[in-house]
């Protein structure tokens, strides 16, 4: 792990355990999304599958097995709800794609709550046959939010830095843009000095990240839609983590041009830095509270990588994480309730995933893989999507935060690692 370089471990930290979880919940809401009906030839991709798919990778869902389902009759009023109740079902999806006249595909859906016998929902969504993804993640998010009161993230993207070889066997760092399950990935960026740290501005529109291009690190700020970047920073030593506040005018990041890494924020109207944290230690990752006010950050200040806020206008550093000997690269979720990290439990030395209820006071192992590393968060607090590695190769595991799923994005090929997740996009 990158970070561990940083840090000189000493001996383990005295404080008060919390209940550790290292198994996710089994409760998940039964729920079929039948075949979608189409009398026009074949759809490139089976949108109900990727409705399907959505609901379980939150970890809240438990989809029926389609072997399982029964047969749909023709109309939405003929549905036999005691049959649903049979296989378990305690709600339905159905649909129905047509083409129109002008080429687009429209999508026909219902939610039915079949435990009441009642629809809770109808309605369409149009598009493109290339934008079939975009409508069946939208199902998804609509079905999401019905159901639990809270927004989906299916919509969403995510950020991955992956590698390759050229021609000449040189390796090449490629910045990709993808939907939130790695599908349709996009390249932004490729260059043959590293990447790293890459982050979506709040308007999901702009990122930041760092590029090795001049031999050493700096961050730019580029356009999703043009490609268009401008370089802004160019300190001496250590320019990274570049993290965006939530209003997208300040950029905070880690510089070392005054001696060891500390913290500072970048007004990006003015383009004035000013100097957050000031410790002898090792300050660096940051991450914004939702107030824009506050600033999550890993510190070794106590002797060991432990995560700590601060006010960006002043104020001592207060402490948030106690449990285990490492804790790093924090992640809050959209309500703050929950931070998400990257955690090695006292006695060992493997680094997982973890997540900790700030307010229970619980902490929660999210994944089962060791060495892993740049946790990411849903919008909604639901999904983690992190690096870690299996067979001796670099892949992208999502895991819902309830601790029931955990799965490898698929179709990402290549060494792959840096991800990070979009904010709502609209």
């Amino acid at each position: 792990m990158a970070l561990a370089s940083f840090f000189a471990f000493t001996s383990s930290l005295l404080a008060a355990q919390p209940l550790v979880i290292t198994s996710g919940s089994d409760r998940a809401m039964p729920i079929a999304v039948v075949p979608f009906a189409w009398s026009a030839g074949t759809l490139p991709e089976d949108p109900a599958k990727i409705v399907s798919d959505d609901l379980y990778n939150s970890g809240l869902f438990a989809p029926i097995d389609r072997n399982n389902m029964i047969s749909m009759p023709a109309h939405a009023e003929e549905i036999i709800f005691r049959d649903w109740r049979a296989v378990g079902a305690q709600y339905l999806v159905i649909g129905h794609a047509e083409r129109l006249a002008d080429g687009r595909i429209q999508i026909n859906y219902g939610l039915y709550n079949v435990a009441a016998q009642q629809q809770v929902f109808s309605a369409n969504t149009t598009g493109s046959e290339q934008q079939l993804r975009d409508l069946a993640h939208h199902i998804s998010d609509h079905v999401f939010n019905s159901i639990t009161g809270t927004k989906g993230s299916f919509s969403t993207r995510i950020l991955f830095v992956s590698t390759s070889k050229n021609a000449n066997g040189a390796k090449n760092y490629n910045l990709h843009h993808a939907d939130y399950d790695g599908a349709r990935a996009r390249t932004l960026l490729q260059s043959p000095e590293p990447i790293l740290s890459p982050a979506y501005a709040p308007d999901g529109k702009r990122i930041a990240y760092v590029s090795f291009e001049q031999k050493r690190p700096r961050i730019y700020v580029q356009e999703i839609a043009t490609g268009k970047r401008e370089q802004v920073t160019n300190f001496e030593g250590l320019n990274g983590a570049p993290a965006w506040s939530p209003d997208a005018s300040k950029l905070a990041f880690v510089l070392s041009k005054d001696g060891n890494p500390e913290i500072y924020v970048m007004d990006m109207a003015s383009r004035a830095v000013r100097r957050i944290t000031n410790h002898m230690a090792i300050d660096t990752e940051p991450f914004w509270g939702k107030d824009g006010q506050t600033l999550y950050f890993t510190s070794d200040r106590s002797g060991k990588p432990q995560i700590y806020k601060t006010n960006i206008n002043g104020g001592n550093a207060q402490r948030v994480t106690f449990v285990g000997n490492y804790n790093a690269n924090p992640k809050l979720s959209a309500d703050e309730k929950t931070l998400v990290m990257i955690h090695r439990q006292d006695g060992f030395t493997v680094f997982k995933v973890a997540a900790q209820d700030l307010q229970k006071n619980r902490l929660r192992i999210l994944s089962g893989t060791s060495l892993d590393e740049s946790p990411t968060v849903a919008p909604n607090g639901s999904m983690v999507i992190y690096a870690t590695r299996q067979q001796g190769k670099g892949v992208l595991m999502l895991a819902s935060l309830n601790g029931r799923v955990r799965l490898v994005l698929p179709g990402i090929v290549g060494e792959v690692r840096e991800p990070a997740w979009s904010p709502f996009l609209n």
